[in-house]
């Protein structure tokens, strides 16, 4: 199973990922984590020691050049377009409580020329991890989905959004909605997150009709608490943990049917 989990920020992405990542690793599963989000804390969040210290991929400049063959030349700037990456996975990624992760780093932004080989190189590492491996991979995304290319859009089992009772949130879920058309990922669902009552959930759920929504997380203050002690997220909260498992046993039955 394939899932990418983009959403504003602040809403609870990279938790919703963290805590996904646990529950599949806790019941059997080989997970890969990847963090695609510029402000990269996946990491911390899933427990990662010297979180602070992990290099992005997409800093690792010899490597990059290495694999892309590279060249500058008078006449521009010359790279493979799909480079080695079948053994990054294994040779570049960290592993912790059973979970693999990956930090890809930003992509770089148009124009800019001498970065093209490091687009190229994230695309293809993307690109294999989720159509060539077999492993659940949770895909922790920024706002847009810039990672996501037409070719590797269609290898996601399931694209989640993440909302949390507010207006911002709501307009990003349409805005990603819309990109997530274009570019052809079929199966979208929302995750209420930070949900305080059942009219805060009755908000969401009148917000985005027509959207598959899969679950909703409740507001507890003993993540915040937990992010400062260091103390396992999973652990923290009883009725977050009730409400992620809930999540993780309906994208179960989404991947069955």
């Amino acid at each position: 199973m394939k899932i990418a989990i983009s959403g504003k920020g602040g809403v609870g992405k990279t938790l919703l990922s963290s805590l996904l990542a646990r529950t599949f690793a806790a019941n059997g599963y080989s997970v890969i984590a990847i963090d695609a989000d510029p402000d990269a804390n996946l990491a911390t969040s899933l427990g990662f020691p010297d979180a602070d210290r992990i290099t992005p991929v997409s800093e690792m400049k010899e490597l990059i050049a290495e694999r892309t063959e590279t060249q500058q030349t008078s006449a521009g700037l010359y790279f493979k377009i799909n480079p080695r990456v079948d053994d990054i996975p294994e040779s570049y990624s960290l592993k912790h409580d059973g979970i693999r992760l990956l930090v890809m780093g930003p992509v770089k932004k148009g124009g800019t020329g001498c970065y093209c080989p490091e687009n190229a190189f994230l695309g293809a590492l993307l690109s294999h991890l989720l159509i060539a491996r077999d492993e659940v991979v949770i895909l922790d995304m920024a706002a847009g989905i810039e990672h996501l290319g037409r070719g590797t859009a269609k290898a996601v089992d399931r694209l989640i959004i993440v909302v949390e009772p507010g207006k911002g949130s709501i307009e990003t879920a349409y805005r990603v909605k819309k990109l997530a058309a274009d570019i052809g990922v079929e199966n979208l669902s929302v995750v209420g997150n930070k949900v305080n009552g059942m009219a805060e959930q009755e908000f969401i759920t009148s917000q985005l009709e027509g959207f598959d929504i899969i679950g909703f997380i409740p507001y507890d203050s003993a993540i915040t608490q937990a992010e400062i002690s260091d103390t396992p997220l999973l652990q923290a909260s009883p009725d977050i943990t009730t409400a992620v498992r809930g999540i993780y046993d309906r994208l179960l039955q989404l991947a069955q049917a």
